[in-house]
């Protein structure tokens, strides 16, 4: 079994306030015997202000928070995906990155937002999310704890095809850290996460943030780990900073995947 842990936050608006948020949690897991631990979008900041967004982000070697987060993987001796920080790129602009950090403390693999949220909710919300960050072009599988990770960020869920597309790859584990709205999380968030464990016959395990941050947005909470039949078996039922616990049996995904050979049985088709 693979023990992992799921961190429910509320991120604030500094780098130095979130890392004193996450650390404690991240501290109780560990304690608890998770060796695989994962935290959602955005753990490094939560700032909507993009001119204060801005002026506050660091490259991923000298984010605050990030820096921090390394240096707690390696005292805990765990394996921590960040799942994901706002860190500027080396070509100056924004990248919404995954970090896989090993136990010690070293970047393991990086995986940035490949599908911008740029939407206009019904309940009058819009989001922009190609207007701050630069798109990844990338798929990325990554070994971690024994188990083989497909990464993922948030509103990724949305577009099977990725999920379909690391599973084949080999991905047992499919992570999807996110800071859903509260709307969109309400109306779709559990679904769409076990449709992809269910397509995929893969665990998902979805860390998420939740409640009314500092900076005014609403995030829905609620991260649960999924199995690759598409049961639930763990979940945070509220949007407060918890630690959601979960045991993993990797040889569910080849049961899941031999009595539903939808990976191997997929054809290709000409579009209409």
């Amino acid at each position: 079994m693979l023990k992992i842990a799921l961190i429910q936050t509320r991120t604030p608006a500094t780098q130095a306030a979130a890392l004193a948020h996450t650390g404690p949690l991240i501290r109780e897991a560990a304690a608890a015997g998770a060796v695989l631990v994962i935290t959602p979008e955005c753990s490094n900041i939560c700032q909507r202000d993009r001119s204060k967004l801005f002026a506050d982000l660091a490259p991923l070697e000298t984010d605050e928070a990030v820096v921090g987060l390394r240096a707690q993987a390696a005292e805990l001796g765990v394996w921590l995906l960040i799942g994901s920080a706002l860190v500027k790129r080396e070509d100056g602009k924004a990248a919404n990155r995954s970090i896989l950090v090993s136990p010690d403390g070293a970047v393991s693999a990086t995986y940035d937002k490949i599908h911008m949220f740029d939407v206009d909710l019904p309940t009058g919300e819009r989001h922009r999310e190609s207007a701050a960050y630069e798109p990844g072009d990338r798929a990325v599988v990554a070994d971690a704890a024994g188990a083989r990770l497909g990464l993922t960020i948030c509103y990724d869920v949305r577009f099977p095809m990725l999920h379909a597309s690391l599973a084949r790859a080999g991905a047992q584990v499919l992570t999807c850290p996110a800071a859903f709205t509260r709307p969109t999380g309400e109306a779709h968030w559990e679904i769409l996460l076990r449709a992809r464990a269910i397509e995929t016959g893969s665990f998902v395990l979805a860390a998420a943030q939740g409640g009314i941050h500092e900076d005014g947005r609403g995030t829905w909470g609620r991260s649960m780990a999924i199995a690759p039949w598409g049961e639930v078996l763990a979940i945070a039922d509220h949007d407060e900073p918890c630690v959601v616990l979960a045991d993993l049996d990797l040889d569910a995904v080849a049961r899941a995947r031999a009595a539903i050979p939808a990976l191997a049985n997929a054809r290709p088709f000409a579009a209409p």
